[in-house]
């Protein structure tokens, strides 16, 4: 009975846990890095075929993103979630096949320019398509069996629709143990989505610690009428005010205060004042939100709905879907309001829209939520006086602002009240999903400030549920730019050895069938090896 962790170890994304129980094998989360990559993360060291499930928090691509790898790699398990998050699944991992596959086309045509190999996607759409097949929904505050050996409930974390806390029960010679997975804590008072439910009870807990040393500007923020200033300050200039935004969340957010804006018109002399949506995933996202079961809203949001009511939708609203509609944005000379993703500017169409805003004063770039370190909006935010987009250099000559309080994340004492909502303290309190110093500090805090035992893994670090101790304790190992393409290399090769791996097993389970067909078989993996070998050889 065994923890593994191997992501969002001393780092903020890439989230992912090995748990081993009674021979089976289960993940939670398999997201993918964004942002600088400070620590190299150790392989999952089972085959992607012997995992068995995978437990999902929810649906962003930091704790999703990698669940078409695993497919791609022979996953062919059950992926375990709340029925908001399979839907929003759908679009977003849909989404990041897509930027994948334009990405390695990108790369290709620029190394086949100077004589190079082609690049392949880490993964496609069909790889995609694979893992959303897999997705299961799951009811809030119900006990669901996942295995011989594995019970779990899934509860509200408050962070995005859909976002759940992990509670769950490994059963192996007689004894239980439950272990508690936070996911991300939202923060509280979020239009749309409830405030986080807490558990009470746990033998051991993993929990998250993004803003484990600081808290969010504190009194109730007046995120309404400071958006509403934001936007007649730059209309009134006649410039763009530019919004980056996170498509699942934050965009839903945005639409939120903006209806209330005009229907309280805050906003002076700019009567029906455009507002554009220029992300397709957003759009979609949009629509899962309103289709959602309405437990998952607050109270103020059902009231609305009740009231017949669209709290995302009001006049001067335009959505973009195809690229000619996101590119004539930019010609259009009137003052408006753009919302586009992705949320950290390192993708997505929030790109053109920056080239053609950054460089204009009377513009404003408006961050609303978290800007991880090595990012692009997290430059921007820091005051990089340039900004390199598509190749060409931009000055940044916009103002530059930030809507406080605005995250999805609880902050520390967000953090502080979710951990002490224990009755009895747990064993050990694990503490991941934060940056190196963030991550100590806040595993420190508990153990001086609150008497907890806690300790914060680096990747690759083994804990034994049963006997209560280390099995391994590595240290990090600092990312150099030549051990990040050394990582990379060794991720293709891995990919390969599973591949292997996998027509290995398929071979020794075809002692059923007919010698014709195992000759022929046969001839055709030889064939193959010859061709590799032969390359191989030439190199």
């Amino acid at each position: 009975m065994k923890l593994t962790f191997l992501g969002a170890t001393h780092e903020v994304t890439g989230s992912c846990t090995l748990i081993e129980v009674g021979g089976a094998y289960g993940l939670v989360d398999f997201g993918m890095e964004q942002g600088s990559d400070t620590f190299v993360n150790k392989d999952i060291p089972v085959e992607a075929e012997r995992i068995d499930f995978v437990l999902l928090t929810h649906a962003h691509i930091d704790h999703s993103g990698n669940l078409p790898l695993l497919y791609k790699n022979g996953f062919r398990g059950p992926i375990f979630a709340t029925s908001a998050t399979c839907h929003l699944c759908e679009i977003m991992l849909r989404d990041c096949a897509y930027i994948q596959q334009s990405d390695a086309e990108w790369k290709s045509r620029k190394a086949q320019r100077a004589g190079g190999e082609a690049v392949e996607p880490i993964y496609d759409l069909a790889d995609a398509e694979g893992a959303i097949s897999r997705l299961r929904p799951c009811d809030y505050n119900k006990q669901i069996q996942v295995g011989e050996n594995v019970v779990v409930r899934f509860t509200d974390a408050g962070h995005l629709m859909g976002s759940a806390s992990i509670e769950v029960w490994l059963t192996e010679n007689g004894e239980t143990k439950k272990v508690v997975f936070s996911g991300d804590i939202g923060n509280l008072n979020q239009p749309i989505i409830k405030n986080p439910q807490y558990v009470t009870e746990a033998d051991y807990v993993v929990t998250e610690s993004t803003y484990g040393d600081r808290n969010h500007e504190k009194g109730k923020m007046d995120n309404v009428n400071l958006l509403a200033a934001n936007i007649q300050r730059v209309l009134d200039r006649g410039g763009n005010l530019v919004i980056p935004a996170f498509a699942v969340g934050r965009t839903q957010e945005m639409l939120y205060f903006i209806r209330e804006i005009k229907l309280r018109g805050l906003v002076k002399g700019h009567d029906g004042f455009p507002v554009y949506v220029d992300s397709p995933m957003a759009n979609d996202a949009t629509g899962i939100f309103l289709q959602c079961d309405r437990d998952f809203f607050d109270d103020e949001t059902r009231a609305l709905l009740d009231s017949g009511i669209n709290p995302l939708v009001f006049d001067g609203l335009h959505v973009s879907v195809s690229s000619e509609e996101s590119r004539l944005i930019n010609s259009n000379p009137e003052p408006k309001v753009i919302i586009s993703a992705s949320g950290m500017c390192d993708a997505g169409r929030i790109r053109h829209h920056l080239k053609h805003n950054l460089w204009r004063k009377e513009s404003m770039i408006l961050f609303v939520g978290y800007q991880a370190v090595g990012t692009t909006g997290r430059a921007i935010h820091d005051g990089m006086k340039k900004i390199k987009l598509f190749g060409e250099e931009v000055a940044v000559n916009a103002e530059i602002n930030y809507l406080p309080g605005k995250s999805g994340h609880a902050d520390k004492e967000g953090l502080l009240k979710w951990i002490n909502s224990f009755e009895k303290k747990p064993e050990m309190v694990f503490v991941n999903h934060g940056d190196d110093q963030v991550c100590q500090a806040y595993a420190k805090c508990l153990e001086e400030e609150y008497g907890y035992t806690t300790y914060a893994p680096y990747s690759g670090t083994v804990f034994d549920l049963e006997t209560n101790a280390f099995i391994d304790m590595p240290e990090g190992i600092p990312v150099s730019k030549k051990t990040a393409k050394q990582a990379r290399n060794l991720a293709v090769l891995d990919t390969l050895i599973a591949a292997c791996e996998r027509l290995l097993n398929v071979a020794r389970s075809c002692k059923s069938i007919p010698n014709k067909e195992i000759s022929k078989f046969a001839g055709q993996v030889n064939s193959l090896a010859d061709k590799w070998s032969s390359w191989v050889k030439k190199q």
